[in-house]
């Protein structure tokens, strides 16, 4: 069977945004614009706040391994939040299966995020952080499902899970 194009680049994406956080390792990465948002921790708290691996994504835009969070299997209804601060970010109903290794979702929550441009590993790209404390989540796609067409690729680590 000739996969399709979408499996194709899915999976060489994948490879290559294995490699890259292989190759990057823990170390922090370059320092984005400072931005104000309603909640503002000092590094200290934040470290107090996360584990090692919540604090590398939220607060220095790290990338978890492909495939390492449970929450790709988490189909009860119910928020998905930012493990930062609590913030309600996404709906159940718009998570689906995107075959990329990281939770996805089609559209969040009214006001749950905003987004900035993201110009590192040398590609452009629309970086989604949580609107109450800044913190990375991940990054949106234009190549999702309708209603919007959108693919919010989140970090697992960076969202915590309330069912309901």
């Amino acid at each position: 069977m000739i996969p399709s194009r979408r499996t194709f680049l899915t999976l060489l994406g994948g490879t290559a945004v294995t490699a890259l956080v292989a190759l990057r390792g823990t170390a922090p990465v370059k320092a984005r614009p400072a931005r104000t948002f309603p909640l503002q921790l000092g590094e200290a708290e934040w470290r107090r706040r996360l584990t090692p691996e919540q604090f590398h994504i939220l607060r220095e835009a790290g990338t978890e391994r492909p495939g390492s969070s449970p929450l790709l299997r988490e189909h009860r209804r119910g928020t998905f939040c930012c493990a930062a601060d609590g913030h309600r970010l996404f709906a159940s109903t718009t998570k689906f299966e995107s075959g990329t290794g990281w939770p996805s979702f089609w559209k969040p929550l009214p006001g749950a995020v905003v987004t900035a441009r993201d110009s590192s590993l040398g590609m452009e790209r629309v970086e989604v952080l949580c609107a109450r404390c800044g913190g990375h989540l991940g990054h949106v796609f234009n190549d999702g499902p309708m209603p919007t067409g959108d693919r919010y690729c989140m970090n697992g680590a960076a969202l915590a899970f309330v069912p309901g």
